[in-house]
């Protein structure tokens, strides 16, 4: 196939951390990246703003309400015939109860020990450095 039959697939990503400075990941249970850990997040539907699409991603996969905040940054990642343009938010939580949900296997916070032993997904540890998101407990 060639060059022109790829395209680029707008997501989202919430960086979110909670009050001991611990890191909100899920662990995939699809296609990409199943059954690796990553910030919560996933694609933006037809006329839906990052900031309501973030918010939508972290409620499915973790059960938790947030408020988006400011861009932090943005990667791309190739995937089967195309590329996802990822823009990760900070985001708060508001309210809920963590419970992994929708296409997440599990959820947790992890603290920057917790981090080092896990499978994460092709670099996110680097850009959650590059940024200065990694956990800070």
């Amino acid at each position: 196939m060639t060059g022109s039959s790829e395209r680029t697939i707008r997501c989202v990503g919430a960086i979110v951390h909670d009050s001991n400075g611990r890191l909100l990941l899920v662990r995939r249970a699809n296609a990409p990246g199943e059954g690796l850990w990553s910030v919560p997040g996933g694609r933006v539907e037809p006329n839906e703003t990052d900031e309501a699409a973030v918010t939508r991603e972290v409620l499915e996969e973790t059960g938790l309400s947030v408020t988006a905040g400011h861009l932090v940054g943005s990667v791309e990642r190739p995937v089967p015939n195309g590329v996802f343009r990822i823009y990760d938010y900070e985001c708060q939580v508001r309210s809920g109860v963590l419970q992994a949900g929708d296409d997440a296997s599990d959820v947790a916070w992890v603290d920057s020990a917790t981090l080092a032993t896990l499978r994460t997904t092709e670099g996110l540890v680097e850009a959650l450095s590059e940024w200065n998101c990694l956990p800070r407990a």
